[in-house]
C-alpha cells in the first residue's frame, strides 16, 4: 500500500500537465483532491460535454445565501486535470478538505476564492520575510532566496515551463518539507483542523482497501500529509465542530476573476497567459501549424485559425491541432522552417498579439512579429532562462509591437495576458428555481450572459427587445445589475440604451433573490410590494413606481400606487413633493411606448401638480444659499416634468407660480433670476420685460450679492442669451462698472461660478467682446455699415435653399 503525495500550484498548466502525465504513469486505485468533500456529487460533471471551463464550485448556505465560498478552476488547473483523469479513467476521486458544513457554520463564508481553491500552493506576490509572510506565501520567500522578484516568475520558470514531469512532486515536497522544518508553527487552528481531515479521509482510504492512492494538495500541505500523527491527535482536533447544512453547485467562472486583481486569494497574475500554454502543451507546440501564406505569413490578421482564430504562424495549432514533437511554419515568405515547442509558444502568442493590436488600427506586420521573437528569445538567454516567460514577451512586445509605449500593453494585458473568457456549465447542473428560469429567459430572448460588456440598443416597438427590457429591469430591481442604462442617439421614445455584462457573483445574487419567488417575475413582483411597504419618504415611492412600470409588474403596481397616494395625501414637505414629480412625469410621457397602463398614476401627478403650486411659494421664503441651491435644482425638474407632460392646465397653473415667485419680495436672488428665465424661455415674459427685471435687480437699490445671485440663476447653463441680446449685455456691464473695488472682489466667486457652466465656445467669445471693448453702441449694425452688394449676391443661394423664386 503506497501513497503518493503531490504537491501542486492550484492553477498552472506546467504543474497540470506533470500531473497527469505522472497519473497515467502511476494509475492510482484512488485519487484524493484538495476541496469540499460537500461537492463530491458535482464531479461527475466535469466530464460532461457541455461543461467548459474556468468554472467555479459554489457552496452556500441555503438559508444565509450571502454565506457562500468559491473554488473556482480553469482548465489548466491540476485538480482539473487530476479529476478528469480520473473519472475518464474510471477511478474513484474524492475532495478531502474540511467540508464546508463546518467552516460555513461558523461564518466563513462569503470570500471568493477559499482556501481549498487557493492555499499556500499558490503565489500570492512578495513581500517580506517574516513568519506569518512564508506561511502566507511560501513560494515568493524560496523565490526570494533564488533571486527572483516575486513567487510567481520562479514558479513559472521552475515548474510551469518545465519540459519532463519526472520528479517535479518530489522536489516540490523537499522544497515545503525544509521550509515547514526551518520556521516554526504557526497557530492556527483552521488550518490544523483542515490538515487533519484531509489526513483523516487518506486513512478512510486505506481502510477500504486501496492500494495505489494518490493525493492532490497544495504544496503547503504536502509534507502535513506525508508524516502523519496518530489518528487519535486528529480526531481530537476535528471532535465539535459545529455544522450547518450547505448546498453545492457549479457556476461559470471567468479569468478575471482568476486575476489577483479581482481579490481572489490564490489567484494568478495572467491566466490568459496560462491558457496559451496550457493550449501550447497540449498541442505539442505548434505542430501541423500552416499558417497564412504570402507577405501576411506569421502576423497576418486573415490567417487560417490558430488557437484564438489568429492567422499566421499560429495557423491550425490550436486547441486541436495534430500531434507530433515539431512543428512546421509557413511565415512571410519562409516555408516549412521546423519549429521547436519553444519558439511554436512564442509565435503563437506575438500573432495574438499582432492579431489584437490589428483590430485596434495599430501596426502589426510579419517583420514586427519576427523582431519580436527573436528579442524575447535573447532576453531569456541572457537571463539564463529555458524559454521566454511572459517578461520577456511583454518587454519584446512593447519594444517591437508597440514601440516602446506602455499604453497598447494595458490593452494586450486586459485582453490576452488576463482575459475575460466565461465558462460554460450543463443544463443538469443543480439550480435554484430562479436560475432556471432566467436560463430560460436568455435562451428565448437570445441574450447571451457574456463576461465582456456588450452594447444593446433595443426598439422597445418590437416583442423581443421589450421584453429584453422587462428582463433586465426586472433583475436590476432584485439587485442584479446585469444591464446598465446608457443614452442613446436621437430623441425617440422607444429606444432604449444598455450596456450588459454578466458577472460570476450574479449567481449568488440570484440565489439569494430566491426567498422572493421561483421566477424573475414573481421574484420582482414580491420584492416590489415589500419595497413598497419599507419605502420611507415620497421620492423613494416614486422611483419604485417608475422601476416597477418599467419592469411591467402589473400584479405589484396597484399596491406601490396605494402606498404612494397613501404618502402624498399625508406629506406637507414640498421639497418631496417635487422630487416626487418628476419620474412620475417620465412614466406619464414615456408609458404608451412601453405598453404600460398609466391611468393609476394620473390622479396622483394632479395632486401633487396642485399641491406644488399652492406650497412653493411659501416654501421659497427665507432660503439661505445652501436651501435656495435646493429649491433652485427642484424648480429645474418640476419645470421639465410639466413640459414633457405637456398639459395646458398644468403649464399655466405652474408659469402662475413662477410669475408670483419673480414679484415676491425678500425671495433669494436665485430662485427669483430662475423663476425669470423660466418665463422668458416658455414665452410668458418677453425680451424687454426680462430685461426690465435684469435691470431691476442689478440697480444700486439691490444688495451686490443679491444681484450676483439673481444674474446666476438668469443666465446659468446658457451663455448664448448674453451673446445675442445687446441690452442684457450692456445691463450686466454697466452694473459691474458701477461696483466698487472690494465689492467686486467680493461676489467675483459668484460670477465665475456663473460663467463657468457655460460651453468653451461661449465663454471664448465673451471673453474677446470683453476685450474689445464692445458695447451696446458699438454692436449695433447701421445701414451705412451694411455692403448691399454682398447681400444681395446671397440672395439667390438663399432663395434655392428655401426653395422660393
Amino acid at each position: 500500500m503506497t501513497i503518493h503525495i503531490f504537491g501542486i500550484r492550484h492553477h498552472g498548466p506546467g504543474c497540470a500537465r506533470s500531473l497527469r502525465h505522472t497519473l497515467h504513469s502511476l494509475n492510482p486505485d484512488i485519487l484524493l483532491v484538495e476541496g469540499p468533500p460537500d461537492g463530491d456529487s458535482m464531479l461527475p460533471l466535469i466530464t460532461h460535454p457541455q461543461m467548459q471551463p474556468p468554472v467555479a464550485l459554489l457552496v452556500y448556505r441555503p438559508d444565509q445565501p450571502q454565506q457562500a465560498v468559491y473554488y473556482p478552476f480553469a482548465v489548466f488547473s491540476p485538480e482539473w486535470q487530476g479529476i478528469d483523469y480520473a473519472l475518464t479513467q474510471g477511478i474513484p476521486v474524492r475532495f478531502m478538505d474540511l467540508p464546508l458544513v463546518h467552516q460555513l457554520a461558523e461564518g466563513a463564508g462569503g470570500a471568493e476564492g477559499a482556501e481549498g481553491a487557493g492555499g499556500a500552493g499558490g503565489a500570492e506576490g512578495a513581500g517580506g520575510a517574516g513568519e506569518d509572510e512564508i506561511h502566507d506565501d511560501p513560494l515568493g520567500y524560496l523565490a526570494r532566496i533564488a533571486g527572483y522578484s516575486d513567487g510567481e516568475r520562479w514558479w513559472e520558470q521552475l515548474v510551469e515551463h518545465r519540459q519532463e514531469s519526472k520528479d517535479v512532486f518530489e522536489a516540490i515536497l523537499e522544497a515545503m518539507t525544509a521550509l515547514r522544518q526551518e520556521i516554526p508553527a504557526r497557530d492556527d487552528p483552521r488550518e490544523a483542523q483542515r490538515e487533519a481531515y484531509m489526513r483523516k479521509l487518506i486513512r478512510a482510504a486505506q481502510n477500504e482497501g486501496f492500494q495505489r492512492i494518490a493525493v492532490v494538495c497544495g504544496a503547503w500541505h504536502a509534507p502535513a500529509l506525508v508524516d502523519m500523527p496518530s489518528a487519535k491527535a486528529d480526531h481530537a482536533l476535528l471532535k465539535g465542530l459545529a455544522k450547518t447544512k450547505v448546498e453545492t453547485t457549479w457556476i461559470p467562472w471567468t479569468y478575471g476573476r482568476l486575476a489577483f486583481k479581482s481579490g481572489y486569494g490564490a489567484g494568478i497574475e495572467s491566466p490568459g497567459w496560462y491558457s496559451h500554454l496550457w493550449d501550447c502543451y497540449q498541442d505539442g507546440g505548434a505542430e501541423g501549424a500552416e499558417g497564412a501564406e504570402g507577405a501576411e505569413g506569421a502576423g497576418g490578421a486573415e490567417g487560417a485559425g490558430g488557437a484564438e482564430g489568429a492567422g499566421g504562424a499560429g495557423g491550425a495549432g490550436g486547441a486541436g491541432g495534430a500531434g507530433g514533437d515539431d512543428s512546421t511554419l509557413s511565415q512571410g515568405g519562409f516555408s516549412h522552417i521546423r519549429v521547436r515547442q519553444e519558439s511554436a509558444i512564442a509565435i503563437r502568442w506575438l500573432i495574438k498579439v499582432a492579431r489584437l493590436l490589428r483590430q485596434e488600427d495599430l501596426d502589426a506586420s510579419s517583420a514586427h512579429i519576427i523582431e519580436a521573437v527573436r528579442l524575447a528569445e535573447s532576453l531569456a538567454a541572457l537571463r539564463d532562462r529555458a524559454m521566454p516567460g511572459l517578461p520577456e514577451f511583454n518587454e519584446a512586445t512593447q519594444t517591437v509591437l508597440c514601440f516602446g509605449s506602455d499604453v497598447p500593453m494595458g490593452l494586450i494585458q486586459e485582453q490576452l495576458i488576463v482575459g475575460e473568457r466565461l465558462g460554460e456549465i450543463p443544463d443538469e447542473t443543480p439550480m435554484v428555481p430562479l436560475q432556471q428560469d432566467l436560463q430560460q429567459h436568455i435562451k428565448r430572448l437570445r441574450l447571451p450572459a457574456n463576461a465582456t460588456e456588450k452594447q444593446y440598443e433595443l426598439d422597445l416597438r418590437k416583442t423581443n427587445d421589450l421584453a429584453r427590457s422587462h428582463l433586465l429591469h426586472r433583475l436590476d430591481l432584485l439587485g442584479i445589475p446585469w444591464g446598465i442604462r446608457r443614452s442613446t442617439k436621437g430623441k425617440g421614445t422607444f429606444k432604449e440604451g444598455w450596456r450588459v455584462q454578466w458577472h460570476p457573483e450574479f449567481a449568488v445574487k440570484l440565489i439569494e433573490a430566491g426567498i422572493w419567488g421561483n421566477t424573475i417575475d414573481s421574484a420582482a413582483t414580491a420584492y416590489a410590494r415589500n419595497q413598497a411597504q419599507q419605502a420611507q419618504g415620497l421620492p423613494s415611492l416614486t422611483q419604485l413606481v417608475e422601476k416597477v412600470l418599467l419592469a411591467n409588474l402589473p400584479d405589484a403596481l396597484p399596491e406601490v400606487m396605494h402606498r404612494l397616494q397613501t404618502e402624498a395625501t399625508l406629506n406637507r414637505d414640498v421639497a418631496q413633493l417635487m422630487e416626487a414629480l418628476p419620474p412620475l412625469a417620465q412614466v406619464l410621457r414615456y408609458g404608451n411606448v412601453r405598453q404600460t397602463d398609466t391611468r393609476m398614476i394620473i390622479s396622483v401627478v394632479d395632486g401633487l401638480v396642485t399641491r406644488i403650486c399652492l406650497g412653493l411659494p411659501l416654501a421659497c421664503a427665507s432660503l439661505d444659499d445652501q436651501a435656495a441651491r435646493h429649491i433652485d435644482q427642484l424648480i429645474q425638474q418640476v419645470n421639465h416634468g410639466i413640459s414633457i407632460l405637456n398639459n395646458p392646465e398644468y403649464k399655466q397653473s405652474w408659469q402662475q407660480v413662477l410669475w408670483q415667485l419673480t414679484d415676491q419680495s425678500n425671495l433669494h436672488g436665485l430662485v427669483s433670476g430662475r423663476s425669470c428665465r423660466l418665463l422668458l424661455d416658455s414665452g410668458v415674459f418677453s425680451g424687454n420685460e426680462a430685461s426690465r427685471r435684469l435691470e431691476f435687480a442689478l440697480s444700486q437699490a439691490s444688495e451686490p450679492p443679491q444681484a450676483a445671485a439673481w444674474m446666476e440663476g438668469f443666465l446659468q447653463g446658457s451663455g448664448l442669451l448674453l451673446l445675442h441680446d445687446y441690452t442684457l449685455w450692456q445691463i450686466i456691464d454697466d452694473w459691474i462698472i458701477q461696483l466698487p473695488g472690494e465689492t467686486f472682489t467680493g461676489i467675483l466667486p459668484l460670477l465665475r461660478r456663473t460663467f463657468a457652466t457655460f460651453s468653451v465656445a461661449e465663454r471664448r467669445q465673451i471673453g474677446e467682446r470683453v476685450k474689445q471693448g464692445i458695447s451696446v453702441q458699438t454692436t449695433g449694425i447701421g445701414e451705412e455699415e451694411l455692403d448691399c452688394d454682398r447681400a444681395n449676391a446671397v440672395l439667390p443661394i438663399v432663395a434655392q435653399l428655401l426653395g422660393v423664386k
